[in-house]
C-alpha cells in the first residue's frame, strides 16, 4: 500500500510597495488615451505598448469622452453679459413666431438629463419645470 502523507504547505506571497498595481497620473492617462485616438484601431497596440489591459484603456477612453478623466471640469461655460436695457428690435409678429419656434435652447441638468426647449418659453414655466425634472 502506498502511504500518502499530506503536508500543509502554505506559501505566503507578499507584494512589496504597490506591486503590480500602478498609479497613473491624470496627465499620463490623457496622453495614453490621446495616443490611442490618434490612429484608427490602435487600442490594442497602445495598450500593449504601455503594458495595460485593453479594458482599462477602453474605460479611460470612455471617461475621456465624458470629460471625467483628469482634473479638468467636464463642462466649460462661456461668460454671458445681460444688458441693462433690451435693444429694441422691430420684428413682425409672424416672424417672431417663426424665430421662437426655430430657435431652441439645450439644457443639461445635474442628474444628466438633457432638455431642449424653445427659446421663447415662458421663464416662469421653465422655472417650475426644471426642479421637477432635476429631482426625478
Amino acid at each position: 500500500m502506498d502511504t500518502h502523507s499530506f503536508s500543509s504547505q502554505v506559501e505566503v506571497l507578499s507584494v512589496t510597495d504597490s506591486g503590480r498595481q500602478r498609479r497613473w497620473s491624470a496627465a499620463e492617462k490623457i496622453r495614453i488615451v490621446e495616443e490611442s485616438l490618434s490612429r484608427p484601431r490602435s487600442v490594442a497596440l497602445t495598450a500593449r505598448r504601455h503594458d495595460i489591459s485593453r479594458a482599462l484603456l477602453t474605460r479611460w477612453r470612455k471617461d475621456y469622452r465624458e470629460g471625467l478623466l483628469g482634473n479638468e471640469p467636464a463642462l466649460t461655460f462661456a461668460p454671458v453679459m445681460i444688458a441693462a436695457e433690451p435693444v429694441p428690435v422691430s420684428v413682425s409678429p409672424a416672424a417672431e413666431l417663426e424665430i421662437s419656434d426655430a430657435v431652441t435652447v439645450a439644457i443639461t441638468l445635474v442628474n444628466g438629463r438633457h432638455l431642449v426647449v424653445p427659446a421663447g418659453i415662458d421663464p416662469v414655466i421653465l422655472a417650475r419645470l426644471l426642479p421637477v425634472l432635476d429631482s426625478a
